[in-house]
């Protein structure tokens, strides 16, 4: 059985640099690095650069403007259409980077009564910059609970059906442990539509929540963190896991006392590591 290749997806260490991730990653024992551009400078050949140095691979990128529709905290544009191209942008900006793949959002409806519409057709122009780019993209299903306005998806099931209603090969699903956990039917779901993942974002949920920067390590929740690695691996997934902790210290408006955004970035990846490799060995080693 091969090793799992670790990665880091870089707002789990907020607070540090671009620069200070590539540096760190490789010394907790990471191999991958899920870009945020918002952390990129706008020197993209020096970015380069520093990426090839550190011996990271980019795996789960996140543009400036994730969503097609408006989304809390990331609401700007307001316009869908300033959206979708400022999606482009940065998946040709991304594709220097090689990716395993950028991550896409639908957003929740806000009221439209024609927001599917605008998904569908901004997922095409979407899957149409990124077969042109030699890219794929994942669109993410993301957490209902909670939610006085869900996103358009909310499972694998709902986002294989947009999928296929876009009718683009080259888009699949961006699989979060955090946002799918608590679907009725998900080992069921890995089961059925595993070959259409192409990222994943591994953390745990804490109970009871505070929302939905809140999240903890692989193991100091409730998820079933190790079936679900186990669900994947029987799938066929061998990309890269992904660390994704969001733990507001005041970043998006909440200042929890116990943000794990308040430890050393160091101090964060090296449990983040142990905890994921941890959850690793309960669910796809010891479970066989």
């Amino acid at each position: 059985m091969s090793s799992p290749r670790f990665s880091i997806s870089e707002i789990t260490t907020v607070h540090a640099s671009y620069a200070d991730d590539l540096e760190l990653y490789p010394e907790v024992g990471a191999a991958g690095i899920g870009i945020w551009e918002s952390k990129l400078s706008a020197d993209d050949a020096d970015n380069l650069a520093r990426l090839r140095a550190s011996g990271l691979t980019a795996t789960n990128c996140v543009p400036l403007v994730p969503s097609i529709l408006p989304m809390p905290g990331m609401d700007k544009p307001a316009d869908p259409e300033q959206r979708v191209d400022a999606l482009r942008a940065s998946i040709r900006r991304f594709a220097a980077f090689v990716p395993g793949c950028v991550v896409c959002l639908t957003g929740p409806a806000g009221g439209r009564e024609d927001a599917r519409r605008v998904v569908v057709e901004g997922l095409r122009r979407v899957g149409a910059e990124a077969r042109a780019a030699g890219v794929r993209v994942g669109v993410e299903p993301v957490q209902r609970e909670g939610a006085d306005d869900p996103h358009l998806i909310t499972s694998i099931p709902e986002t294989v059906e947009l999928l296929e209603e876009v009718g683009d090969d080259g888009l699949g699903i961006m699989f979060d442990v955090w946002h799918l956990w608590n679907t009725e039917t998900l080992l069921d779901d890995i089961r059925a539509h595993g070959s259409r993942i192409v990222g994943v974002h591994v953390c745990d949920w804490r109970e009871p929540t505070r929302g939905w920067a809140d999240r903890v390590l692989p193991g100091d929740g409730i998820a079933p963190v190790a079936e679900i690695l186990r669900g994947l691996e029987d799938a066929g997934w061998r990309g890269a896991y992904d660390l994704e902790i969001f733990s507001d210290d005041g970043v998006f408006g909440n200042e929890y006392d116990d943000s794990l955004w308040k430890l050393p970035p160091r101090e964060l990846a090296r449990r983040g590591r142990e905890a994921f490799l941890a959850a690793w060995r309960e669910g796809v080693v010891q479970l066989r």
